[in-house]
């Protein structure tokens, strides 16, 4: 079975319903394979023992390599960022139960479904694997569960508490990674009080990887819309759509009605068109020194003079955001969102 290419955006990995393979070398390996969820793989999962069990059927060594037909690679056509980190997007779909279309919002994940993103820096020989992040869907809701690789890269252990360790960014910056504890994957995933999957929005999703899921049965019919948000790698499109999307995908789970800062006043979905609600002229609740003595957090027409582009080009704790997740600026995103703001017509 032919492997994707886990380079960001790539069309492979946009595609390719297929096993994810090797997760450090884009094919061929074996360390995906004990990352896979694979149905086939012997399973003693009772319920009592969560982890146990996911660490079973997640991370076990499994001598069919390839053999996990109902595990999916995927990628987003605008991804969260991360300090940099390379992201490799699996998902597992249960036997008899394939995913189903939800308008251009989450796809519906059965019962027993499972999204998996492994994260890594470096490249070639120095590529390393450093967490994956599983969300299983059990009857009684979704499941948060960080694992940490091994030193030896021969296998992830849960880490509920989480963990720091050096890293050094594709962008050369020596930083102090941190893994998530258990109730900060919450934090993000969280709305309504429930923990939800933020990723995988059929507005995110290739038309190429939609069809070829429908095609091979992993998914009920294509969403009515899809593939809707900007192809981010390609740095081409309108800069609204570019600022918008970004926003949309590395703010609005927690800036949005249920999120966790929905206090904020702040929608930032790529569907809200109320231009206060998204920031523009909007004064800050309670940001605090957050806010950097600003007034409002778009200042259209005056990037210098917005809370949203402060916030994000700071690294600083109390200032930063994203609050987790990020130890250093994403530049590019700080750009493409000044753009934007400097675009807008002074009011």
């Amino acid at each position: 079975m032919r492997l994707p290419n886990w380079k960001r955006g790539s069309s492979e990995a946009r595609r390719s319903p297929s096993c994810g393979g090797d997760a450090r070398a884009g094919g061929g390996g074996r360390s995906f394979r004990r990352a896979c969820p694979c149905g086939r793989e012997r399973c003693r999962r009772d319920g009592r023992d969560a982890a146990r069990a996911v660490r079973i059927r997640l991370f076990r060594r499994s001598r069919r390599a390839g053999a996990c037909p109902r595990v999916a690679g995927y990628a987003l056509n605008t991804p969260l960022w991360s300090d940099g980190a390379d992201k490799l997007r699996f998902v597992y779909v249960p036997q008899g139960a394939p995913l189903e279309p939800d308008g251009e919002g989450l796809l519906r994940f059965p019962v027993g479904s499972a999204i998996i993103k492994t994260f890594a820096f470096g490249e070639g020989a120095e590529r390393r694997l450093i967490e994956t992040r599983v969300l299983l869907h059990r009857a009684e809701g979704w499941v948060a569960l960080p694992y940490r690789w091994n030193d030896e890269q021969t296998d992830a252990a849960l880490a509920l508490a989480g963990a720091r360790l050096p890293i050094t960014t594709p962008a050369g910056e020596e930083i102090s990674y941190r893994i998530p504890n258990k109730n900060q994957c919450k934090s993000c995933h969280s709305k309504d009080g429930e923990v939800i999957p933020i990723g995988p929005k059929a507005r995110n999703l290739s038309a190429e990887w939609l069809t070829d899921m429908e095609r091979a049965g992993l998914l009920t019919a294509m969403p009515e819309s899809f593939d809707t948000l900007p192809d981010w790698s390609a740095g081409e499109g309108e800069t609204a759509a570019l600022a918008r999307a970004y926003l949309d995908v590395n703010c609005a789970h927690c800036h949005q009605l249920g999120g966790a800062a929905s206090n904020s006043g702040l929608d930032l979905r790529w569907e809200q068109d109320d231009p206060h609600a998204i920031g523009i002229g909007k004064p800050p609740v309670a940001a605090g020194r957050g806010a950097g003595g600003l007034l409002v957090s778009i200042a259209p027409g005056d990037p210098d003079a917005s809370i949203l582009a402060y916030r994000m080009q700071s690294a600083e704790p109390g200032i930063a955001m994203p609050e987790l997740g990020k130890e250093t600026v994403d530049h590019d995103g700080v750009a493409v969102v000044r753009r934007w703001i400097s675009e807008m017509p002074h009011q």
